[in-house]
This record gives structure tokens, sequence and C-alpha cells, in this order.
């Protein structure tokens, strides 16, 4: 649940980084930044794959280039869907797409670094406790080996039964 949060967080600070350095790329207030993480988060999840899939063609013979134009196309879109974010122009098509990306992928790490435990997955958090990570089992501890002279038991410390 807190990475998901997070991401959103990313996402949204990153349109607003994206709203200063690109022209063409307008947010006119935190809500609007948050409401288009959201919608660009949906665009890419529902839209962008199948943009992708139609598009391969095109893309493998432009050697990926034409990707440019589905990440704008799909910032645009997301766009048309929140008031108070407008994609305009070729250089908010083109570069801002490239510049949220860049900059998402920068915040995303420092959020995930910086986070407390309890904001993760939970991984952190059973770190202390160790033997709460293994396994359980139900072997033996005693296992077969050979030895070299013959066929007996002996234990995992390799004293013999």
């Amino acid at each position: 649940m807190w990475t998901i949060f997070l991401s959103g967080l990313a996402t949204a600070l990153s349109l607003l980084v994206v709203d200063l350095v690109v022209p063409g790329i307008t947010i006119d207030t935190l809500t609007a930044a948050a409401i288009a993480a959201a919608s660009v988060g949906v665009v890419n999840a529902f839209v962008k794959p199948f943009l992708q899939a139609f598009t391969l063609p095109i893309n493998t013979i432009t050697f990926g280039a034409f990707s440019l134009i589905v990440n704008g196309l799909c910032l645009w879109l997301a766009s048309l869907f929140v008031p108070g974010f407008y994609v305009t122009g070729i250089l908010g098509f083109l570069l801002g797409p490239v510049v949220l990306s860049a900059v998402n992928t920068f915040l995303g790490s420092y959020l995930d670094k910086k986070a407390p435990a309890f904001m993760k997955d939970g991984s952190e958090l059973n770190a202390a406790n160790p033997s709460s990570q293994l396994p359980k089992s139900n072997a033996s501890p005693i296992a077969m080996s050979k030895s070299k002279e013959g066929s007996e038991l002996t234990t995992d410390s390799g004293s013999q039964v």
C-alpha cells in the first residue's frame, strides 16, 4: 500500500518538475498534479500496452525511436482527463515524457531509500529476526551420506550415528 503511495508521490513531484522545466506542459495546482499522476498511471497501465502492441512494426523499423511518440501520446491522453493539466506543443509532447521519466526514476529511488521501514513491503522489518525468514521444514536432521569406508548415517554436523 505504501509503495503505491510513494510511487504516486514521486510521479506527482516529477510532474511539477516537468512543469517547471519543459515548455508546453502546464499544471495549475498541487491537486491537479496528484490527479495527473493517477491519470498518467492509469493510462500507462491500461492504454500504453495496446498502443505499443499496435505500433510494434513501426517501432521495430525505427529501432525504438517511435516509442517517444507513444509516450508523448500517453502523456497527452492523460492530460485530457485532468482539468489543470495541459500538454501543448511539440516540446511538451516529445520532451515531457523523457524528463518525466528521468525525474521520476531519480525521485522514486530517493524516496525508496529514505522511506521508513514501515512504509516498505516489510522485508526490512523481518531482517531483525532472521529465524522468521527460514523456511519451515519437516525433514529430519539426520541425512544419509556415503563415506569412503561404506554407508553410514551422519548428522548435518558430520558426527556419525
